[in-house]
C-alpha cells in the first residue's frame, strides 16, 4: 500500500466510519425493497456526502471544491465500494466533474461546479449506445442548425441518468462510428425538451437508465471544449472513470474477502473449522494475493493520473482489467464458500456478486482492457 498523507489517512478514516455507521449493506437492502431502483440512491445519504466534502474532492477551490486530486477520491470509492454504497459519488463526482474540469468553458464551470459540489445537482456522462463499451463507436448525430445543434439517438445504460440534472452527451458532428474525430461534448440540461430516460431495473439495484435525445436542441454554448474535437477531453475522462472504477471495485472485492475469510474461520463441517481444508487455504491465498496485485495496480493508477504522467492510460486501463478479473473471483467465490446460504437472498453475497457483475461492464470488460493495453504498447 503506497503511504498516504496525514490527510489522506484522515479523510480515508472519515469515510470509513462514516460508511460503517450509516451506510452499512443492509441500506441497499432498504432502497431494493422499497422499490427505489429508478433514482438508485438515498438522496438524503447524498447530500451528506456533500456536506462533508465527497462530491468536491477533486473540484477546484475556486468553485467550492476542495481540489484533493484523485487519489483521494478513490480512497472514498474504496470505502464506499465495501458496502455497496449507492449514489452519483462516481458517475459525478468523478466522471461528470472531469470532464467539466479538463474541457469546460469559465462559465460552464461556474455554473455546474459549484452546484455539484454543494450536492445540490446530479451530473452524468451520457457515452455508450451498445451492449458494450465502445467509445469510439458514438452514431448519435448533432446536426449544425442555425447557430446552434439538434441531438438525435440514444444512450443505453447511463448511471444515475434517472436522476441527473445534467447530461454530458457524446454525440457525432462529423466522421463515422469508430473516428475518434468528429466526436462533440454537449451539455444538456434535464428539463430539455425532446430528453427523455427509461429507467432500468439493473440487477445491481443501482440507478441507470436509457437516454433518448429526440431532436433536443443545444446551443453553440452548449459545446463541451471544441466542436468536432471531443475526444481530447472524452479520452482522459474515461482514464479516470476506470481508475475510479477501480477503486470502487477494490473494496467490494476486499469487503467480499473479509467476509469469507471470517465464515472460514467459523463454519464447522464434519467436525472440522472449514478454513482448516488445504484446498479452502488455497483458494483463500489466491484470493488475497490477487488483492494485493489489485490494490497495486489501482494506487498507481490514481498516482500517475494525479501527476500527469505519460504512462496513465495504460495504468489505468491495467487497474480496470484487474479490477475485473479479481472482484470476478472473489465475488464467486464468495458465494462457493458460504455453500447454500450464499445462494439465499438473506445473505449478501448474492448483492455482491451482481454488483461485481455490472462494474464488470462498465467502461470496459477484461477482454475490452487487455486489446486496449496492448493498443497502447503498440502491438
Amino acid at each position: 500500500m503506497a503511504v498516504l498523507t496525514e490527510d489522506q489517512s484522515i479523510f480515508r478514516d472519515q469515510a470509513r466510519a462514516w460508511v460503517a455507521d450509516n451506510a452499512p449493506v443492509a441500506a441497499l437492502r432498504r432502497l431494493r425493497d422499497a422499490g427505489a431502483w429508478a433514482t438508485g440512491y438515498d438522496s438524503e445519504a447524498w447530500r451528506t456526502m456533500a456536506e462533508m466534502g465527497w462530491a468536491g474532492v477533486i473540484i477546484p477551490e475556486e468553485y467550492g471544491g476542495a481540489d484533493f486530486g484523485l487519489r483521494s477520491l478513490g480512497l472514498v470509492l474504496e470505502e464506499t465500494g465495501r458496502t455497496l454504497v449507492a449514489s452519483p459519488l462516481h458517475a459525478t463526482a468523478l466522471v461528470a466533474v472531469s470532464a467539466l474540469v479538463l474541457g469546460g468553458s469559465a462559465a460552464q464551470k461556474a455554473v455546474w461546479l459549484p452546484r455539484i459540489a454543494a450536492g445540490e445537482a446530479v451530473a452524468v456522462l451520457a457515452l455508450d449506445e451498445g451492449p458494450h463499451h465502445a467509445p469510439e463507436h458514438i452514431a448519435l448525430r448533432a446536426e449544425a442548425v442555425g447557430g446552434g445543434y439538434v441531438l438525435h439517438g440514444e444512450k443505453r445504460f447511463v448511471p444515475e441518468a434517472g436522476a441527473a440534472d445534467l447530461i454530458i452527451v457524446a454525440a457525432r458532428t462529423g466522421g463515422a462510428a469508430g473516428d475518434t474525430d468528429g466526436i462533440s461534448l454537449f451539455l444538456v440540461e434535464r428539463a430539455a425538451t425532446g430528453l427523455s430516460t427509461r429507467s432500468l431495473h439493473a440487477i445491481d439495484n443501482r440507478g441507470a437508465a436509457d437516454v433518448v435525445f429526440a431532436g433536443v436542441k443545444a446551443g453553440a454554448d452548449a459545446v463541451l471544449g471544441v466542436a468536432g474535437h471531443g475526444w481530447p477531453v472524452l479520452e482522459p475522462v474515461l482514464h479516470r472513470a476506470r481508475a475510479g472504477l477501480a477503486a470502487e471495485m477494490l473494496g467490494t472485492a476486499t469487503a467480499a474477502f473479509e467476509i469469507t475469510l471470517d465464515y472460514l474461520k467459523t463454519r464447522t463441517q464434519f467436525g472440522q473449522i472449514i478454513g482448516t481444508f488445504q484446498a479452502l487455504q488455497h483458494r483463500a491465498a489466491k484470493m488475497f494475493t490477487e488483492l494485493e496485485l489489485t490494490r497495486s495496480a489501482v494506487e498507481a493508477a490514481l498516482e500517475a493520473l494525479d501527476a500527469g504522467g505519460r504512462d496513465a492510460a495504460a495504468l489505468a486501463s491495467l487497474a480496470k482489467a484487474k479490477a475485473n478479473d479479481t472482484l470476478h473471483l472473489i465475488s464467486n467465490e464468495m458465494v462457493q464458500m458460504h455453500g447454500g446460504i450464499g445462494m439465499t437472498d438473506a445473505f449478501d453475497a448474492g448483492l455482491y456478486l451482481k454488483r461485481a457483475r455490472v462494474a464488470e461492464a462498465l467502461y470496459g470488460s477484461s477482454s475490452y482492457h487487455r486489446d486496449y493495453y496492448a493498443r497502447l504498447g503498440g502491438y
